[in-house]
């Protein structure tokens, strides 16, 4: 479960720092293509995936 809300966070964060940029398919990619990860690494790859986006 808190997993989930992680992953929603990260991606509200996404959706709102990118707005019109925003693809919930690429999204969804970054958020998979790992496989299982530390929460703390999945959110700096998210992050990694805003700032190359932006």
């Amino acid at each position: 479960m808190v997993g989930r809300i992680k992953i929603l966070e990260l991606r509200e964060k996404a959706k709102n720092e990118l707005g019109n940029r925003f693809d919930i398919k690429d999204f969804h990619s970054v958020v998979l293509m790992n496989g299982v990860l530390p929460l703390t690494v999945l959110e700096a790859l998210i992050n990694d995936y805003i700032a190359d986006n932006s």
